[in-house]
């Protein structure tokens, strides 16, 4: 395997991890703190400098923010692209990601139009939670209150895993939000349920004291037996693992009867290979809610299909946004 290929295969593997981690964590991990926080200040500088590292493999943004909200400051970077004038696309990350995730997205988007890329509010980042989150509608609101702090009126928002989740949450909890369309890449919790077999093996990445080595045999199950190699980006997200602790609702399933009621387009992109619900299921689940048209099926890909064809999936997008004309 080559090299550029094995890094993007690697580094989104480990959103594997962390999706099921966050689900159970949220559940089995608390403590006092109302809100997501780092555990300490030796974490707080060890995960800033490995997010640093990460965040050398992305072009320079064009603009960096920090935008206030009613539940913390999010961090948003606006990287410069072939189109201004377009509605620009909006990337959320997967869980404890962060923006660096996208460091291989980024050619192939900006060649469509502008891109965004926020940190998730209550998760490792550069974003900041300072007041509780505990409904899904405040997961909506604090994401409506940081578009509407962004320059253009309306966004293609582009999740990834939790991220799609949150997108999707969105346009539910928040109809008014500043969306112009939704594309859902392998999201977590909208098309089905995390099979029983994913959950019970995802159990030691729930605990940060466990060995790496148990985590890393999780991420080589859910691509069929790939090895996994150390990467800035997975040393990011294991030191954000480790060192800061995340207080909001775990994502809870969402009923078809209600992702028919997204006022907006959706382009729903499913892996083939995806352990976070069955991949078969999951497509006919998304083409009785977005319409066949609308769903795209990646056979060889894997949950950590953002790293593995980049390129497929901003020409997919691009195809999507000149269909529906936004």
């Amino acid at each position: 395997m080559r090299p550029a290929r094995r890094r993007r295969r690697q580094v989104a593997l480990v959103l594997v991890v962390l999706v099921l981690a966050a689900v159970l964590g949220h559940l089995l991990l608390r403590d006092s703190a109302p809100v997501g926080h780092f555990t300490s200040q030796d974490g707080v500088d060890r995960y800033r400098a490995a997010y640093a590292r990460a965040m050398a493999d992305l072009p320079d943004p064009a603009e960096t923010r920090d935008v206030r909200t009613g539940f913390g400051v999010v961090r948003a970077y606006r990287f410069a692209g072939a189109d201004p004038s377009a509605h620009p696309l909006v990337l959320l990350p997967g869980t404890a990601s962060g923006a660096p995730v996208f460091a291989d997205n980024l050619p192939s988007l900006t060649a469509l139009r502008d891109v965004w890329v926020l940190d998730l509010l209550g998760e490792p980042g550069w974003s900041v939670q300072d007041r509780p989150i505990t409904t899904e509608r405040d997961q909506a609101a604090w994401l409506d209150q940081a578009l509407r702090a962004l320059p253009p009126a309306r966004f293609h928002v582009v999740g990834l895993s939790i991220g799609g989740w949150t997108a999707a949450n969105l346009a539910l909890n928040a109809p008014d939000a500043p969306l112009a369309s939704l594309t859902l890449l392998d999201p977590v919790q909208v098309y089905g349920d995390i099979p029983l077999e994913t959950v019970v093996r995802s159990i030691p990445a729930a605990f940060p004291w466990m060995p790496r080595s148990w985590r890393d045999s999780f991420s080589s199950y859910t691509a069929g037996g790939a090895p996994v190699q150390d990467v800035p980006v997975a040393d990011m997200i294991e030191t954000g693992m480790s060192t800061y602790s995340m207080r909001q609702p775990a994502p809870s399933r969402i009923a078809e009867e209600r992702l028919a009621s997204i006022g907006v387009p959706v382009l729903a992109i499913v892996a083939g290979r995806s352990v976070m619900h069955d991949p078969d299921e999951a497509a006919r689940a998304a083409e009785r809610v977005f319409g066949a048209e609308n769903v795209r099926v990646y056979p060889d890909a894997t949950h950590a299909l953002n790293g593995e064809v980049p390129d497929r999936i901003a020409a997919d997008i691009g195809a999507f946004l000149a269909r529906t004309g936004s």
